[in-house]
């Protein structure tokens, strides 16, 4: 190579005047896709619901576990008393409402096992054949299973009223000498608030059924049409069979629903004449004027026992079909 050509290339070399000589940046590491105030941020979203959850339900739960060994008034820590399984035979010896209210669980089961639920299946099938205004209907249908327990008792006292209910003015039992007293009848008060409660149950049905049902696959429906099916043998042999994972959902929602029952009740008669659960017998035995707070917690415990007996079966089985998938 040539001096000039050296020199060339030497001035070439040189930057301009009034520009700076351009550094290369050295190659960092992966950015921090979180700031410090973004880590603050989600740690109090996931922590405070998570303190919240722990304390409202996993230590209230383990305490009233222990507490149901215990007998204690609820006043000051040093009056709890270590009395062993004393509550839980008590309970099911000497209390004349225990056996009762579990009796009146077990039919609130029965009945809604066998009245809103085939009723919430019928209407999702009709609703199902696309009809028109199907979303009003839907909605209209779903209307009690949104309204607060409290607000739906509320109505069905007006509508059971003596003197101006709905119900007795209609078959002329509102005058003096015909009054049906539907809450306050032992014969006749747990069957009315069941009717209240089968009107909010069927709308909850209705929306499982007809969730199951929109994900039946249509070429089941056509292959059952072109065997020459009619609607009943197409539901019964085709349809129906698919929905046996919604099944088992209604099955344990509803028993879940008849264990936990307690707003309707309370809100007519505070479970009183023949309406005893034994949801209302711990809210009497924990927060009414004895303040039993032992023996009340003993009643939850065996309430949990009988919701355990549903639950994990139904876990497990879940759990299976999550793995086999």
């Amino acid at each position: 190579m040539s001096i000039d050509a050296m020199k060339t290339r030497e001035v070439a070399a040189v930057p301009p005047p009034g520009t700076a000589p351009s550094k290369k940046r050295a190659p960092q590491g992966h950015r921090r896709l979180l700031t410090r105030r973004d880590r603050l941020t989600l740690g109090l979203m996931a922590g405070v619901p998570t303190i919240l959850h722990v304390t409202l339900v996993w230590v209230t739960a383990l305490a009233s576990i222990a507490l149901a060994f215990t007998t204690w008034d609820g006043i000051g820590f040093d009056a709890i008393k270590w009395v062993g399984l004393d509550n839980f035979q008590e309970l099911f010896t000497n209390n004349p409402q225990f056996w009762p209210a579990v009796e009146h669980n077990v039919i609130w089961f029965v009945v809604l096992i066998l009245i809103p639920t085939p009723l919430g299946l019928f209407l999702a099938v009709q609703l199902d054949k696309k009809i028109r205004f199907s979303r009003i209907y839907q909605t209209a249908f779903f209307l009690p299973v949104v309204v607060s327990l409290a607000v739906t008792g509320f109505v069905w006292q007006l509508i059971y009223n003596p003197d101006t209910g709905l119900i007795n003015s209609i078959i002329g039992a509102n005058r003096p000498g015909h009054y049906i007293d539907w809450i306050g009848d032992p014969h006749l008060n747990l069957w009315a608030i069941l009717v209240a409660a089968c009107w909010r149950h069927t709308g909850y049905m209705m929306i499982l059924y007809l969730a199951g049902l929109k994900g039946v696959d249509p070429s089941l429906r056509e292959a059952s049409s072109l065997d020459g099916a009619n609607e009943w043998q197409t539901f019964k042999n085709v349809i129906f069979p698919t929905l046996r994972p919604t099944n088992t959902v209604v099955l344990v929602v509803t028993i879940i629903e008849a264990l936990r029952a307690f707003d309707l009740v309370f809100v007519f008669n505070k479970g009183a004449q023949g309406t005893e659960l034994l949801s209302i017998l711990i809210t009497n035995n924990i927060i009414g004027e004895s303040s039993r707070i032992g023996y009340g917690s003993a009643i939850a415990v065996v309430l949990l026992v009988i919701s355990l007996v549903v639950i994990i079966p139904y876990l497990i089985s879940t759990f299976r079909k999550e793995r086999r998938a």
